[in-house]
């Protein structure tokens, strides 16, 4: 079958990660290879076949040594996802070891093992990725721990916060994504030897340990039932990127609102000469966040179509192959493209102080609502004093009239507080919190994170 290899157009300056080059067939052909080339050598060790045969298909097993023509070739006339390219394999070996080529196995126990390489090197990408995206979050949050703004629920203003808060939320979901990723990959790289049925008929005994050769030549596991119709971990590790994608398209989300004219507290990189729009010169338009935005969303589209491919009908079901193998390449592919633009916006965000404070102040004080009625509220009880605040602070909205004077005219809180402690406790940045101490805290959890990415663990 043919691989989806487009995901989001290259029309944003962002550098490809690699990941669609790892899904061209030519590169799924040499992963099944190299499973082939696994194979024999497990074989040759249980002497199930003579050691000069694995040593002959070791020695052509590469994609560069086969005559494409005749694959193509061999494809077109056999609609065969393997065997034009096994054939290929066992002429070049020659006589007298080409006919131990693909000993004991089916299609999908080479396809499947070896598409999981291929999503070995797609992991180790993303991984990478990540690392990077949390030494950038990491210096953000920094910077900004202390940076107040308004905190907003349900759309609305809630009570103050700092953005490297916000940036501390979102390390500290990315943070367990890497985890699911790291932990469930023990579960997913595992190696199929079973058959045609997955029952070991072609091996007998000796099929466990010839699969256990493979994984330990590869670097994986191996199954302990190698059924063609499992297809949990696949599915398992497409739920990931889901989760993933929910995340980074709830990062994109969020700063494509906060660069919202009305907003203007944050805006992503937008390099000198960057063209917003055909006719409307002055736009600046948040298309790296609308980049992650729309991969997120095919992501996470492609976890409905990776669960129904667990139904796998009786032993083996090229439907829900074609299902799997799809939903993983489109998903893959797009992860590596929302991970690089969310890189790209970590690095250059820029964010405006001064927008963020303003935006603070729109309520006049409303925002502080909370901390009047706690401190009200240790004198007259919290109801009594949730009582005082909601009426000054409705009246204040619907009316137009400033909350400091509503509050200060208003003898059940005057009798205990004067204008000068109304002032005080209307002071947004004296109440956030422990912000600033929780983005301090994940700058050095992101820190370790990204050291340990890049040292590939």
């Amino acid at each position: 079958m043919s691989i989806q290899t487009d995901a989001l157009p290259t029309a944003t300056r962002v550098a490809d990660p690699g990941i669609r080059a790892l899904y061209r067939q030519e590169n799924r052909w040499q992963a099944w290879l190299d499973v082939e080339v696994a194979l024999a050598r497990a074989q040759a060790e249980l002497a199930i076949i003579p050691k000069e045969a694995a040593e002959a298909i070791a020695a052509k097993a590469t994609l560069e040594l086969l005559d494409r023509a005749r694959i193509d070739e061999g494809f077109r006339r056999t609609g065969h996802t393997l065997v034009p390219l096994v054939w290929e394999l066992g002429r070049v070996v020659g006589e007298p070891h080409g006919g131990w080529v693909h000993w004991g196995a089916t299609t999908q126990n080479i396809t499947q093992t070896g598409d999981l390489l291929v999503l070995r090197q797609a992991h180790a990408i993303f991984l990478r990725q990540l690392g990077e995206i949390f030494g950038a979050m990491a210096d953000l949050a920094e910077r900004t721990a202390d940076m107040p703004m308004a905190g907003r629920t349900h759309g609305q203003h809630a009570v103050p916060a700092t953005f490297g808060y916000k940036v501390a939320v979102w390390i500290d979901e990315l943070l367990r994504h890497v985890e699911r990723l790291q932990q469930a990959a023990p579960r997913l790289f595992v190696a199929m030897l079973g058959g045609g049925a997955g029952t070991f008929a072609s091996l007998g005994k000796m099929g466990p340990p010839v699969q256990q050769g493979i994984g330990k030549q590869l670097g994986f596991g191996s199954m302990t039932v190698p059924s063609r119709a499992l297809g949990d971990h696949l599915a398992e590790n497409i739920c990931i990127l889901g989760l993933l994608a929910a995340t980074s398209g709830k990062i994109g989300r969020e700063i494509y609102t906060l660069m919202k004219t009305e907003f203007g507290e944050v805006e992503e990189p937008v390099p000198p000469g960057t063209v917003g729009s055909s006719t409307m010169p002055q736009k600046r338009n948040p298309k790296l966040c609308q980049d992650v935005i729309a991969a997120a969303a095919e992501i996470r589209a492609m976890v409905p179509l990776a669960l129904e491919a667990m139904t796998t009908e009786h032993e083996a079901d090229r439907t829900t192959s074609l299902m799997m193998d799809s939903a993983e390449s489109r998903a893959c592919i797009a992860t590596g493209d929302m991970l690089s633009r969310l890189g790209e916006i970590m690095r250059g965000l820029s964010v405006d102080p001064k927008r963020m404070r303003a935006n603070l102040d729109l309520g006049g004080g409303l925002i502080m609502a909370e901390a009047v009625m706690l401190d009200l509220g240790a004198t007259i009880g919290r109801q009594h004093a949730h009582d005082v605040v909601y009426d000054a602070a409705q009246a204040a909205f619907v009316e137009g009239k400033a909350f400091s004077d509503l509050l200060a005219a208003d003898t059940r809180l005057t009798a205990h507080m004067d204008r000068a402690a109304i002032d005080r406790l209307l002071d947004p940045t004296a109440y956030t919190g422990l912000c600033a101490d929780m983005a301090r805290e994940s700058v050095g959890r992101a820190r370790q994170a990204a050291a340990r990415l890049a040292a590939g663990y």
